[in-house]
């Protein structure tokens, strides 16, 4: 076989045109360096420190200007730092994800219109959240009523006074009726008198079933709106889990299994205790709607009766009962009346 003649290993040797011996190693590392580098990123930008192989220092790449051709030496293993965080990419994450869950979303409510799908149900929770909502109709409908019996009562107390300043005017001008027109005149003002407290007893009613109805049942039922969400959130991802298991289990299939199972677990958590923070509502709004109403529906009938009897000192003693202080009729305040 033929052998290969020997050569001389100073031929081997590269020799730049300046005269200074070139390391071949350093330089087909920078050529490759140069290819892997990110476009925009010129190896005029990048320092390179190299030493010999004997050296027991290792290299260091460091990104930077380069110092006019005087490369510096430092010793240290090779530091990538942690990649900057793009906050586009965060935000797009963020819309994928909304999209993704939207979409789910969209897709249960759908098919249980259809009826193809299937939905939990808590049949007693439901139960009572029916109720709710009536109920709710129901006492805006009083509420409703009550605020068009305070305006209308509001201006007949406005014509009784009026009336009754009328009949003062001519009982002091005519002398041959000046005791009927007397009579009447006291008799309007004593019922304009009665009128206002009546009127304060309703607008404080107004004001009580008001605050049931807009604040505190409409912040229980903001909390149903959540569970509801949250219920079909869990049915949508109770679907999906449910339609992988029923296919094929693969290195493919696993890995989306697992990932919609965490998924599932997640969103069950969450309706777990959406249910529970709705039934705990539920039953403290109950307790306090009917000690709210009891109170509530005792002064109005007591006041109704008391004025319609012509029972000045029963009326008063109503509103004294219940803590309601009228205001000076010609306040700024447009209700007449004030809790203490």
């Amino acid at each position: 076989m033929a052998q290969e003649s020997p050569k001389n290993s100073a031929a081997e040797i590269p020799v730049t045109s300046n005269g200074q011996l070139e390391d071949s190693h350093e330089h087909s590392f920078n050529r490759d360096l140069k290819r892997s580098l990110p476009v925009g990123l010129g190896l005029s930008e990048t320092k390179i420190t190299s030493h010999g192989f004997d050296s027991t220092k290792e290299g260091v790449v460091e990104a930077g200007p380069f110092p006019g051709g005087r490369a510096q030496q430092k010793s240290g293993p090779v530091v990538l730092a942690d990649e900057v965080k793009n906050p586009a990419m965060e935000k797009l994450e963020l819309v994928r994800k909304w999209s993704l869950n939207t979409y789910k979303c969209t897709r249960q409510i759908i098919s249980e219109k259809l009826g193809r799908g299937s939905r939990t149900v808590d049949l007693e929770l439901e139960a009572q959240i029916d109720i709710l909502r009536d109920n709710k109709k129901k006492y805006e409908n009083i509420l409703k009523l009550a605020q068009t019996l305070s305006t209308q009562l509001f201006q007949m107390v406005q014509t009784q006074r009026q009336l009754g300043d009328a009949f003062a005017d001519l009982s002091l001008k005519s002398l041959e009726l000046h005791e009927e027109f007397g009579y009447n005149a006291d008799t309007q003002k004593l019922l304009a008198k009665n009128g206002e407290t009546l009127l304060g007893a309703i607008n404080f009613f107004i004001a009580s079933v008001n605050t049931l109805v807009n604040k505190t049942i409409e912040d229980t039922l903001l909390t149903v709106k959540q569970y509801e969400s949250a219920r079909i959130e869990y049915d949508a991802y109770r679907t999906d889990l449910e339609e992988l298991n029923l296919g094929p289990r693969d290195a493919n299939t696993l890995p989306k299994i697992e990932q919609s199972q965490q998924l599932f677990q997640v969103h069950k958590e969450k309706y777990d205790k959406m249910r529970n923070d709705v039934s705990i509502k539920l039953k403290f709004l109950e307790e306090n709607k009917v000690k709210v109403l009891h109170n509530q529906l005792v002064l109005f009938h007591n006041a109704i009766a008391a004025y319609f009897a012509g029972n000045q000192k029963q009326l008063e003693q109503t509103l004294k009962q219940f803590h309601i202080k009228l205001k000076t009729p010609g306040a700024d305040a447009p209700s007449w009346l004030e809790e203490q």
